[in-house]
């Protein structure tokens, strides 16, 4: 954003904002509170779990437009870009919404058309929406990011988004690096089940709990380094250093794998529909191997290792180009 001359503010809350605040300590920030969705451990009561939260998230979204109203207003805003953040729209500056997932999975067809509709709703409020996936049929994120009908306002598609690249110039240290993510309580139950496996396990083992509030180390034997969390520089490090990876199936972690290429065993949290999808999706097309959090762990870490990995070359992300034009067409000034 510094070579296209824009000053930018992130607003966000909790966890989020203590992250990006290490990240980017040269950015301003403001408190913007999130949904704060709760989750369940039953995988099959999660969809009722979030049907209940409903009238909470529509207040929710009504609440964060106006904040942003007045946002616009005390900040001189110029543009806007959502992460996904329904509320954050106005017709007072160009709104971007960014998602991959235009068709949210749903276990019935007809209640997919309907959440479509109710997605569609808010998008076609944004000026573009933006897409972090490859345009074509060899694509991440498949019918999330593809569906058959696409929303009324302009869609442009990134290419897969990463904050890593590859640099090879690493030798390898750990033959497992597990990744911890989302939402408690299935957090806790994974990191649970990876504990209780660590007797078991062969071979060099880094694993990050996903607590970044927290800075602790833990070895366990000579062989499985436990760390609260990797960020940054950290993380890059660690994928570079490592001949697998076991994570959750969440987008960002599924970019970032395939931006370094690495060979992966995918844990979906149980009743995610859209982590549950990506990855079959992406087993279909052989760029990672899963299982579900009930399996025998090390029985499926065995399993990941001789799996016929066919791992993509894909290409550099546009966001750079399309950022450019979206500047150049409704920012003249700042182009």
């Amino acid at each position: 954003m510094e070579n296209l001359c824009c000053k930018v503010t992130i607003a966000c809350d909790g966890e989020r904002l203590s992250l990006l605040q290490k990240e980017f300590p040269h950015i301003d920030f403001l408190l913007l509170e999130g949904y704060h969705i709760t989750y369940t451990n039953n995988k099959r009561l999660l969809p009722l779990k979030i049907l209940r939260q409903s009238p909470k998230i529509l207040q929710k979204i009504r609440k964060e437009n106006r904040w942003l109203q007045q946002t616009i207003i005390e900040r001189k805003i110029d543009a806007v870009i959502s992460d996904n953040r329904f509320g954050l729209y106005t017709k007072q500056v160009p709104c971007i919404f960014i998602t991959h997932q235009l068709q949210i999975k749903a276990p019935f067809n007809w209640l997919e058309k309907l959440i479509r509709q109710i997605n569609y709703r808010y998008i076609n409020r944004y000026t573009e929406c933006w897409v972090p996936d490859l345009e074509g049929n060899i694509n991440i994120a498949g019918s999330l990011s593809h569906p058959g009908k696409l929303p009324d306002v302009p869609v442009k598609y990134l290419g897969p988004l990463s904050r890593i690249k590859t640099t090879g110039n690493r030798v390898k240290k750990y033959d497992w690096l597990m990744l911890l993510s989302g939402p408690e309580p299935q957090r806790s139950l994974l990191e649970e089940k990876i504990r209780a496996a660590i007797p078991y396990l062969k071979g060099n083992v880094l694993f990050a709990r996903g607590k970044p509030g927290l800075n602790e180390e833990e070895q366990v034997g000579t062989a499985v380094k436990i760390v609260s969390h990797l960020a940054g520089n950290e993380l890059q490090k660690a994928f570079e250093e490592s001949e697998y990876v076991l994570s959750r199936s969440g987008y960002t972690t599924v970019m970032e794998l395939l931006q370094m290429k690495k060979k992966a065993l995918l844990i979906p949290t149980p009743g995610q529909t859209e982590q549950e999808y990506l990855a079959k999706h992406l087993l279909q097309q052989k760029w990672s191997y899963t299982c579900t959090q009930e399996n025998d762990l090390p029985e499926e870490m065995a399993k990941a290792t001789i799996f016929p990995y066919n791992l993509p070359d894909l290409p550099g992300d546009q966001l750079h180009q399309v950022m450019q034009a979206f500047i150049s067409k409704y920012l003249p000034g700042n182009s």
